[in-house]
This record gives C-alpha cells, structure tokens and sequence, in this order.
C-alpha cells in the first residue's frame, strides 16, 4: 500500500511568525537615537555654561579693567657731570645735569604717550628742558627714561632784583630748583577700549652747591 503524501500549504488564515529580529533591531536604533540626543544635549550644556563663564570673565575683566588710573610721572634721581657756579657778587650757574625719570603705569592696559619736554625752573623762570620720546608703558609696570638737561642762568630776566636773589641763594649754598612737565596719552585695553589720560610731572629739589648733589627731591 502506497503511503500518500500530503503537502500542507500555509493558509491566509494560519498566523505569521514573530519577526524578533526586525523588533530587536528598532529597539537598538531608537537606544542609539537616545544616546546621542542625550550626548547631545550635554555637549550644548557644556558649551553654554564655558560661553557664559567666559562673558561673566569678561565683564568682570573689562570692570577691573576699565578703572582707569593717571599714570605717574616722576623725577627720581639726578646727577650732574658739569657743576660750574658763580659766586655772591657774579652769580650765575651752568649745570648738565643727567635726570632719570619714571612712569609707572597702574593700569591693566598699556600706556601710550607722545613726546614731551620737562621744564626746569628756578624762581619760576625757566633754565632748561629735558626732552622725552614718545613710547609705550606695558600694563601695570614701571619704565624709566634717561635724559641730559643743561640748566643754565643766562636767560633769567629781571633785572638786578634776580640776580640778587641768585647771588644770595649762591652765597646760602643752595639752589632751589622746579620741574613741571605733561605728557598725553591713552590708556588701551584689549587695543580696543581707548581712555585718554595726561601724566603729569610737578618735582621740587635743592641743589647743594658745596656736595654738588640734588637733595630733597619731592614729587607729587
């Protein structure tokens, strides 16, 4: 007897089998998705927060920043390498003197000024200038400029009544001498920010005939 044999063929009715690995696939894909939103969302937080720290920076900088100080003007020493002095009754003087002076900047930015002239008096008269060249002064330092002054009493004017007057500060041992400069410049910051600012110079010293030397040197 031959065995028959039946082929079964799947019906529209018969129910499909699970497809797991389409759904095992979604899952991941949308895990993934997930992931990088949430990666993504760290990396903006992360760049928000630096970009606010950095403009609370700024702000904070450009406040200190901006308190803009008068930069100082200063005579600080002086030397003399000729010391020629009249007397009481023929007084006159002619000095070289060699002056160091400073400016000392105060500010976060740099100073820049032009250049300028130092005037020495005596008696409110003036009898000889230093000049200074223009330069920069970086932040918050000191620079020192050198210069040679010829300091002389041939151009005093008032007749007998100052030469009188130099005769006996000659015969005292002492000359009583002013320096008055200003110098313009501008305070930068960033070389953005721009401040105008004048430093100015205003010294009294005594120059003792008999040690050849400046003493009592006063700036303010």
């Amino acid at each position: 007897m031959e065995t028959e044999k039946i082929n079964h063929q799947p019906s529209s009715t018969d129910p499909l089998p699970p497809q797991q690995g389409y759904v095992r696939r979604d899952e991941e894909s949308l895990s993934a998705q997930e992931l990088y939103k949430k990666k993504r969302k760290k990396r903006l937080a992360c760049v928000t927060s630096f970009l606010v720290l950095l403009a609370i920076a700024i702000i904070v900088y450009l406040i200190v920043a901006t308190r803009y100080k008068t930069p100082r003007f200063r005579l600080k020493a002086a030397s003399f390498s000729t010391f020629e002095v009249g007397n009481s009754t023929n007084p006159s003087f002619n000095l070289v003197m060699n002056a160091r002076f400073s400016i000392k900047n105060r500010n976060f930015g740099r100073y820049k000024y032009d250049s300028g002239v130092v005037v020495f008096e005596y008696r409110g008269m003036a009898v000889g200038q230093a000049y200074i060249d223009d330069a920069r002064v970086r932040a918050r330092t000191t620079k020192k400029v050198n210069a040679m002054v010829v300091l002389n009493s041939g151009g005093l004017i008032g007749g007998d009544a100052v030469f009188d007057e130099l005769g006996s500060d000659i015969g005292a041992g002492v000359l009583e001498l002013r320096s008055r400069s200003e110098l313009e410049g501008k305070i930068e910051v960033v070389r953005v920010i721009k401040k105008e600012k004048y430093a100015r110079l205003n010294c009294t010293m005594d120059v003792q005939i008999a040690t050849q030397s400046v003493q009592n040197l006063i700036c303010e």
